[in-house]
């Protein structure tokens, strides 16, 4: 479920040992499953424990999990890393924002589930993203494009060497290839 580096096990030994006893830490989400999904992780006194949390025993001490924020730490890393600009605790969980989707899940959800967590991102950093708008009965996935991408010089080339061809490695089995049903004008807010 999370994986917690040595090293960032041993910052929290160090962290807890200034703590009561029997203190523990909680990795959690608020806001899980959406865009505005935060992760964290505080220190858990004995009596914050519920009984349906979940214990991940590491070697001196535990760390706690609610069962709401579960599904959305499934696959997340937590690493303490120290250079010369200080030292810092990461925490990566892929997973937050969107509910990870199983390998039966319908053909839809799955595409859905690669768009949010693979492509959305790295449009993002050009301003834009897109949504998934069906899957044609000859296997064709029909993308929406908005923000920066819409009107973008260069959504041919994303199209078809992006998106499609990561979609075609990972589900190549089950769809034909991506289609854009943007009407793209150009605008200030477009990406070039």
């Amino acid at each position: 479920m999370i994986s917690i580096s040595e090293s960032a096990q041993a910052h929290f030994v160090k962290l807890l040992s200034q703590q009561a006893e029997g203190t523990s830490i909680r990795v959690f989400v608020v806001n899980p499953g959406t865009a505005n999904a935060e992760c964290g992780v505080s220190y858990c006194p004995p009596e914050a424990i519920e009984q349906d949390d979940i214990e991940i025993p590491f070697k001196d001490f535990s760390a706690y999990i609610d069962q709401d924020s579960k599904p959305f730490l499934e696959e997340a890393e937590i690493d303490f890393t120290t250079d010369q600009m200080g030292s810092q605790l990461t925490l990566k969980a892929p997973n937050a924002k969107l509910r990870k989707v199983a390998d039966d899940a319908p053909l839809f959800d799955r595409v859905n589930y690669f768009l949010q967590t693979e492509v959305n991102p790295q449009l993002a950093g050009h301003g834009g993203e897109c949504t998934l708008m069906e899957i044609t009965e000859d296997g064709y996935v029909v993308l929406q494009f908005g923000g920066g991408c819409n009107g973008c010089s260069q959504i041919d080339v994303t199209v078809k060497d992006g998106i499609e061809k990561q979609l075609l490695a990972t589900m190549g089995n089950e769809i034909a290839g991506v289609r854009d049903m943007t009407e793209h004008q150009r605008g200030e807010h477009s990406y070039y």
